[in-house]
């Protein structure tokens, strides 16, 4: 497979390709919807539970077939790797990463992690025999609220990390692109 980010144009390189985005901004869009419909339209929230885990079974799949930054192997570090670019970043002297650095591979890791365990319990919920299972609905909550503070934190890491490099990351996961330095 041609690797995606060869494609160098005006300074700046391709990282995140079209399925990696994709995923990310309809994940985006689905969790805000399951989130904000889950008390009020059950249905609608059942229907999108399974867009999620659609969207979370295809992006671990793609973790091992995809392009180069989508990788597992790209963006996951050392515990001490992890620690050190975290203290590097209080100090606002972290290396820059062309893909996940090493805190965004934890966060990636702990936001599949927190939504693929939303999707197993929903999907228990509508299953005769746990759909009254108070433990299950309590667990469900407890995972999206989780996943909720998962999320600020993320978006806080992206602000500070486009404030640390003088790039904007937003842009670059709709774009698919970063500067080469």
């Amino acid at each position: 497979m041609e690797e995606y980010d060869d494609k160098r144009i005006n300074g700046e390189v391709a990282v995140w390709d079209p399925l990696v985005r994709v995923f990310h901004w309809s994940l985006v869009g689905a969790f805000a919807f399951a989130y904000l419909t889950s008390d009020e339209w059950d249905f609608a929230h059942e229907v999108v539970g399974y867009v999620v885990t659609t969207l979370i079974v295809i992006r671990i799949l793609w973790a091992f077939a995809g392009t180069k930054h989508a990788l597992f192997r790209d963006f996951i570090y050392r515990p001490s790797t992890v620690f050190a670019f975290l203290r590097d970043s209080l100090r606002m002297k972290a290396r820059r990463y062309l893909g996940h650095n090493p805190a965004g591979g934890v966060m990636v890791i702990a936001l599949l992690t927190s939504i693929a365990g939303l999707c197993i319990t929903g999907i228990l919920l509508t299953i005769e025999g746990y759909k009254e299972a108070k433990w299950l609905e309590e667990a469900h909550d407890v995972l999206a609220n989780g996943a909720l503070v998962l999320i600020g934190l993320h978006v806080v890491g992206v602000f500070l990390a486009s404030l640390e490099h003088h790039e904007n990351l937003v842009k670059s996961m709709f774009t698919g692109r970063k500067r080469t330095e």
